[in-house]
């Protein structure tokens, strides 16, 4: 039974944000391929910390909080809090939780339709002996790849909207001001990031692990077009994403909600990265400086050249005008053959 202490409060305050502790957990057999970076997924259980444990896939929650000892009347009711921001289908049984981990880790698979995937070597590869870097790519049927799987989905898929009730705490505790969303608006659209690796069993069961989403709302354009709103991202799944809506039709532009500093900065870079890879636009936008031929970007830019690549690249215009002083201002470098 908890000790009912009266003392001074401000000796039992604690900042929030270092009193609430997050775990996604693993399966036994999943946190081996981590070697000494399992920690990184487990809960140390600190002084004054109410752990929010989450299956890595699943995202089923284990809610615990205990006290040795409290203050009486002015102690905030913390599960009450949490309860208002979690789904009530909660564990607060550990061992309950640990076996729902291990069954959820073989038979969860991600909603949606997958519209991406990249690859990169595992923990321990990279700490290896070897040249090759965590950040390489190599075939998905390597056995030392993981491979990291986009999905798109929208409230109406089966099964997504609890699973999106359980990720969307993150929203408050990672994002300023950040809300709900209105899960009855059925026009959200979502695109969410898993790592899957295989298992060194004989089947090479693979298993997925949640490492983040995106959510997107289209406003109309006129005349019969949209324009998606991202909120949140990060950098290979804006990338995916990005290329995802170059192939959609009803996709005029894509903008983002509010974005930070480091948000804008970010984007600025992948949105850059992706124009000056882009050779056609690079040869036509430069033209062929040993062929005399000027190109488009001038001075003076050819608008209409201008407009129809900000469509195609399905960028906002003042955004499309930045981008492009890049290449404008370095096209003297510039050949059709370069390496960018």
């Amino acid at each position: 039974m908890s000790t009912i202490v009266d003392a001074d409060s401000t000796l039992w305050t604690t900042d929030s944000n270092q009193a609430l502790h997050l775990a996604l957990v693993r399966a036994k057999e999943d946190k081996e391929p981590l070697g000494d970076d399992a920690e990184s997924f487990e809960d140390f259980h600190p002084v004054f910390t109410y752990p929010l444990k989450f299956a890595s896939g699943s995202l089923a929650q284990y809610l615990f909080i205990s006290h040795s000892a409290r203050l009486p009347k002015t102690a905030d009711d913390i599960e009450g809090t949490l309860y208002k921001f979690i789904p009530s289908d909660y564990s607060k049984s550990l061992s309950d939780f640990s076996k729902r981990v291990n069954e959820d880790a073989t038979i969860f698979r991600p909603l949606g339709t997958k519209i991406a995937s990249y690859t990169r070597y595992g923990v321990l590869h990279s700490k290896g002996k070897g040249k090759t870097k965590a950040t390489d790519t190599l075939d998905e049927d390597d056995e030392d790849a993981i491979v990291y799987e986009v999905y798109h989905t929208t409230m109406s898929t089966p099964g997504f909207r609890d699973y999106h009730r359980r990720a969307q705490i993150f929203i408050l505790l990672y994002i300023e001001a950040g809300s709900y969303i209105e899960e009855e608006d059925d026009r959200w659209e979502f695109v969410v990031l898993y790592e899957r690796r295989r298992r060194k069993d004989a089947t090479r069961t693979p298993v997925y692990h949640f490492v983040g989403y995106s959510s997107l709302y289209p406003f109309w354009c006129w005349p019969d077009k949209i324009r998606l709103r991202l909120s949140i991202f990060l950098a290979e799944l804006y990338n995916a994403l990005y290329r995802y809506l170059l192939t959609r039709d009803d996709v005029l532009e894509l903008t983002i909600e509010d974005p930070a500093e480091a948000f804008e900065d970010l984007r600025d870079k992948n949105d850059l990265q992706m124009l000056l890879a882009n050779n056609m636009f690079m040869a036509e936008a430069c033209g062929d400086k040993s062929g005399g031929k000027k190109g488009k970007l001038g001075p003076p830019a050819d608008k209409a050249w201008v407009e129809e690549w900000r469509i195609k690249m399905k960028i906002a215009k003042a955004r499309f005008s930045v981008q492009c002083l890049t290449p404008k201002l370095n096209k003297w470098t510039y050949s059709a053959n370069s390496n960018v």
